[in-house]
């Protein structure tokens, strides 16, 4: 399995297409891993990609470098990530596609680095203009639930009792029932046996809510370079599941005056958040297009 070294850890990634190709970064979710784009990258390689996917910090084997680095989780830090790695690999021009955790990664590189990007896909959320987190309305709050239980220090504690039972509750209610079986959910799960992940993830979904949550000093000036940001000036494509159960519909409505050089949303009906999973075969082929148009 190849990994590269960056200053605070060892990304461990999948990879695959023509290394001469056109590249682009696969990010993953939460509570997710790289298996969400094993049906994927066949179509990707198809059209003449290089892929990348790399296990984000927390997650499957890539690993912190030392036990003195804060367990940061906010997207300013995966988006660092996502930047050290490309750069330890010499790669300067890029698109990224992102599913949830990996499609805001993926709105934070346009507002970073837009000069480097051909492309971005994002699968499952919206985009946050200047990376702001607003208190939605109530529907969609109550589809937040488990932000809100993770915010409360006795639920994060409840979270930390078992953490797959809690991450399997949200595979079970966030798509249409019958999506993934239980062989699925236990290969994927064996990501969330690195020993951060909890960190990551109390962290990831604390900060946004919590003012006194700890946050890195080292992702200040990155943090304020996207809250800087309202507008991204990098294609997009935006694929949204119709029955998604946590991320609504209705919240990645009447956004293309936020993107300057063009944006498409797809809704698919009868899908939920995992549409690379639930929804393969027209995903690929819809992503394998934006990406050709672009390259």
């Amino acid at each position: 399995m190849p990994s590269a070294r960056t200053d605070l850890l060892e990304i461990h990634y999948e990879t695959g297409g023509d290394p001469s190709a056109s590249t682009v970064l696969l990010l993953h979710g939460w509570p997710d891993d790289v298996r969400s784009w094993r049906r994927i990258t066949p179509v990707l390689e198809s059209g003449g990609c290089r892929w990348i996917a790399p296990w984000l910090r927390g997650c499957g084997p890539t690993r912190f470098l030392s036990e003195a680095t804060l367990r940061d989780g906010r997207t300013e830090a995966l988006a660092q990530d996502a930047i050290d790695l490309m750069d330890s690999l010499n790669i300067e021009r890029f698109s990224v596609i992102g599913h949830d955790w990996g499609a805001r990664v993926a709105y934070a590189l346009a507002a970073l680095i837009p000069h480097r990007l051909l492309s971005i896909a994002a699968i499952s959320l919206a985009y946050a203009p200047r990376g702001a987190f607003v208190v939605p309305a109530f529907q969609q709050s109550r589809a937040w639930w488990y932000q809100w239980f993770m915010s409360v220090d006795k639920g994060a504690e409840a979270v930390a009792k078992d953490p797959n039972a809690f991450a399997k509750m949200q595979w079970e209610t966030w798509s249409p029932p019958g999506w993934f079986d239980e062989a699925e959910f236990k290969a994927t799960a064996r990501s969330f046996e690195n020993p951060d992940w909890l960190a990551i993830t109390l962290n990831g979904y604390r900060s946004r809510w919590r003012d006194d949550e700890e946050r890195d000093a080292r992702y200040a000036e990155l943090s304020r370079r996207v809250a800087s940001v309202e507008q991204l000036d990098v294609p997009t494509l935006m694929v949204q599941g119709a029955t998604d159960g946590t991320v609504l519909a209705s919240s990645s409505e009447g956004q293309e005056k936020w993107f300057s050089r063009g944006y498409q949303r797809i809704v698919l009906d009868g899908i939920g958040h995992f549409p690379t999973r639930e929804a393969a075969d027209v995903v690929g082929r819809r992503l394998l297009s934006h990406l050709q148009e672009h390259d």
